[in-house]
């Protein structure tokens, strides 16, 4: 007897992954694809999207004919921040352009002067200043610098809803692709900021992630989803099973912080401070701030291997001590060694003085208390002020680091803090909003004592 699954197309910058889930939401399959960036009709590196829309084509196929899988389902996760415009045909326009693709900063610059000025506007669409990292500044590009291929755009899609419309043919957003950064979404009255309408943007009016369209693929009927931010993907699973109010850290090169329970308005210190908002599967706000943990800690053990002649990865060794990190903090007190001094510095230091300590064991525990002391105030400004999260979870890289769990921990003493291990959850999340069911899944938590 085949095994019903539902298929997700996990589309990353590097990794291009299929998965299939059983009806219990468990992996049963995972493939992984890398293709190769082209150049785009300006010479920069962009995703080959006719090979991405190949290797969907030949999946499904695949699956529909196979002797082991009863396709039920089919969604999309993908990265942000990428738009893709169809003329009135139906037809895709130009290449998917990278969002890293630079441009003259007179383009945004422009729509904040009409519209209040940078702070309030990027305050009110809750959307730092990113360039093309503003997916709604790419059609304002486009109209700036292709003005012949602006002049024959009918319709908008972001990345996600563009892969769903390549085996539906329909026309859709939905709030968590509108709501990463985009400038697009006036988050004081939770529409469209009136700017788009002015610049004449064929934007569909946002529906429910959940939202399917009945397909024949191969002469099967197939469910397909309208596909999903991966950020607003990933924390589908802790709304599904998470018991109490959370605050989810993400942690690698970056330490993402999203509170979905913070109703308070994005301020602009919040912004020039690295705050911003996605938007839940539900459509309501995630406020979130970032820190680049990762980068900073790879950075400052550079200077511990130079120093104390050690190896890159020698910091792995390294037990963590309460003690000598208690006594280290009232060494310095509020001195930084690491960093620059002030709050929320988290740049390191042109000299640092590494004759402070005798062991690398010493200046690791510093480093780290200066890292987490950064991290705190990172996530403090995505707590409300009448704060009443329970539980803290700690996902990614840092989640194996001892030391900086206890910090953490020490830091929030009235939260219940866990590690979670959940592999390919934005896949997970994806499949979670179109299967029609509501099961309580397993967030692998380890409670830090």
């Amino acid at each position: 007897m085949k095994e019903t699954v539902i298929a997700i197309f996990d589309i990353g910058k590097t990794n291009k992954k299929l998965l299939l889930f059983d009806e219990d939401l468990r992996v049963v399959l995972e493939s992984e694809q890398k293709f190769a960036e082209i150049k785009d009709d300006d010479g920069f590196e962009c995703d080959d999207i006719e090979h991405i829309e190949n290797w969907i084509h030949e999946s499904l196929s695949g699956l529909v004919k196979s002797d082991k899988f009863d396709l039920k389902a089919v969604n999309f996760t993908t990265y942000g921040a990428t738009i893709v415009y169809l003329d009135e045909n139906g037809k895709r326009l130009t290449p998917v352009y990278n969002y890293l693709k630079p441009i003259a900063e007179i383009i945004p610059e422009s729509l904040y002067k009409r519209h209040g000025g940078r702070d309030e506007f990027c305050r009110r669409t809750a959307s730092p200043a990113l360039g093309m990292l503003n997916s709604g500044i790419q059609p304002l590009w486009l109209k700036f610098a292709k003005p012949e291929v602006f002049a024959k755009v009918r319709h908008i899609l972001h990345f996600p809803q563009y892969l769903s419309y390549v085996l539906t043919g329909k026309i859709y957003s939905e709030h968590t692709s509108i709501g990463c950064h985009t400038a697009l979404w006036d988050f004081d009255n939770m529409k469209y900021h009136y700017w788009v309408e002015t610049l004449g943007l064929n934007l569909p009016q946002p529906v429910p992630v959940a939202t399917l369209n009945e397909m024949i693929i191969d002469g099967k009927k197939i469910l397909v989803g309208i596909g999903i931010h991966d950020s607003s993907s990933s924390l589908a699973p802790y709304f599904s099973s998470s018991k109490g109010k959370f605050l989810l850290l993400s942690t690698g090169t970056w330490c993402i912080n999203m509170n979905p329970y913070n109703t308070e308005k994005l301020t602009s210190e919040q912004l020039d401070r690295d705050c911003l908002c996605y938007m839940s599967i539900e459509g309501q706000p995630v406020k979130s701030s970032r820190l680049f943990l990762g980068h900073l800690h790879e950075s400052a053990l550079l200077i511990l291997a130079e120093h104390f002649r050690k190896s890159e990865d020698y910091y792995k060794k390294v037990k963590a001590d309460k003690k000598l990190s208690a006594f280290l903090k009232s060494k310095f007190n509020e001195k930084k060694v690491f960093f620059r001094t002030g709050a929320y510095s988290p740049e390191i230091k042109k000299y640092v003085d590494m004759y402070e300590f005798s062991t690398f064991e010493e200046a690791y525990h510093q480093l780290m208390n200066e890292l987490c002391d950064l991290t705190v105030e990172s996530i403090n400004m995505v707590l409300p002020s009448e704060d009443d999260t329970e539980n803290l979870y700690i996902t990614g890289g840092f989640s194996k680091n001892e030391l900086f769990l206890n910090l953490i921990t020490e830091a929030y003493p009235s939260k219940n803090v866990f590690t979670s291990e959940i592999a390919n959850s934005s896949a997970l999340g994806a499949a979670l909003v179109i299967s029609g069911s509501k099961p309580v899944l397993n967030l692998g938590l380890n409670s830090v004592k």
